[in-house]
């Protein structure tokens, strides 16, 4: 009875603290962080009255739906799976895929919380603006490890002007490619990288690395993060965009691939070297595509610039659902792309990807195999699918 009694008394508290925080009445940091309200940066700059959107906000790119072809195995789009998991979208929405406004919005007196989760060592990020609520923004939002630094005797470092372009886990080969190299683009050719807040040292991978190198940016002359402290910004500039972007992709091969190659090779990307979702029947498939003039290339023996090169030069792509297949962002319009993916656990990303890059796609549904998470599971495939998608693409 007085357990039950308790419980009751501790739940009002908690809606009366929790209304006090959403009306602004009250701190999140005084309950840590555990109420903080979320909002868009839209909503933000619509019920700020003291701000001033069309000083502050710029839309680079219009929300647009744009039409793309069905996979070129696919007849019809009812035939698409519809789940849109954890990606937000489907296979069956990517035909009339409609991508999101590009925009910079310079916002007063946020705090970036940037953290290391402790258990998968994995980047995450959040913003909190004036009002102390987390801005939604993509892949960017408020997660317990960024509440945790919050909570910290870590003092903030304080600055007057910064932009902020980097999300969740950046470090993750596809998406640094896809997330964060075309807003780094967008900010360079624009002129903004002045303020622009880098990844520390320790924190770049050989790919970061070299990208900076191809765009000639010397990470070091900038200001980097420090991700065991929050960052306050007297004014903080954002860059929001959708990840698959026609013009924002594009600008990554117009950058990176400034002299065109020439399209005649067939690749093979194997993950054979790879700790899961591993091909495992590559070998009853290899010979087959080996006969028909594939070579069978593994991402993670070549240097970036290598990869980029192999890219260029290639007129098939073929390979089991991974990381590797970004790298299709390098490829001249009109190479054929086919993925071996489980589509019971459908990943609509590379079909976005090669859609906007003017790529023929391809997605051959394979078996899972393992009991495991989805992500983690191997794949097999009939390897008479292959080579029957393959000789249509020759022939």
């Amino acid at each position: 009875m007085l357990k039950t009694l308790w419980d009751k008394l501790r739940d009002f508290r908690n809606r009366i603290a929790r209304k006090a925080v959403r009306d602004r009445l009250l701190s999140p940091s005084w309950f840590g962080y555990k109420w903080v309200e979320k909002e868009s940066v839209h909503d933000y700059l619509g019920r700020t009255k003291h701000v001033k959107k069309d000083e502050v906000y710029e839309t680079v790119h219009k929300t647009e739906t744009v039409k793309n072809p069905l996979p070129r195995n696919i007849e019809k789009r009812s035939e698409l799976p519809d789940d849109r998991g954890w990606w937000g979208y489907s296979f069956w929405d990517v035909p009339a895929r409609t991508s999101g406004e590009t925009f910079l919005a310079t916002l007063p007196d946020c705090c970036v919380v940037p953290c290391i989760n402790p258990d998968d060592d994995q980047f995450w990020v959040t913003i909190l603006n004036k009002d102390e609520r987390s801005l939604e923004m993509d892949q960017i939002t408020l997660r317990p490890w960024n509440m945790e630094l919050l909570r910290s005797a870590n003092p903030p470092v304080e600055i007057e002007k910064a932009t902020w372009f980097l999300e969740r886990v950046f470090r993750n080969h596809s998406h640094w490619i896809t997330s964060h190299l075309p807003k780094l683009i967008l900010l360079k050719e624009r002129g903004q990288l002045e303020n622009v807040i880098f990844p520390p040292p320790e924190l770049r991978t050989t790919v970061i690395e070299s990208s900076f190198e191809i765009l000639n940016i010397d990470p070091d002359k900038y200001r980097t993060f420090d991700y065991t402290r929050p960052l306050k910004v007297k004014e903080l500039t954002v860059v929001e965009k959708d990840r698959f972007r026609p013009e924002l992709l594009q600008s990554v091969r117009n950058t990176f691939c400034a002299t065109p190659g020439t399209p005649h090779r067939r690749l093979y990307i194997s993950r054979a070297k790879a700790k899961r979702r591993l091909l495992i029947n590559e070998d009853e498939i290899w010979p087959l595509l080996e006969k028909l003039g594939f070579e069978k290339i593994f991402m993670e023996d070549l240097s970036f610039r290598d990869q980029i090169t192999a890219m260029q030069e290639a007129e098939i792509v073929v390979a089991p659902h991974g990381a590797a297949i970004t790298n299709v962002i390098f490829c001249s319009p009109g190479t054929h792309v086919v993925e071996i993916a489980d589509l019971n656990f459908p990943n609509p990303n590379f079909y976005a990807l090669c859609s906007a890059m003017g790529h023929h796609y391809w997605i051959l549904n394979a078996e899972s195999v393992g009991d495991m998470h989805p992500l983690e599971k191997d794949l097999k495939i009939d390897p008479k699918e292959v080579q029957s998608a393959v000789q249509k693409i020759i022939q």
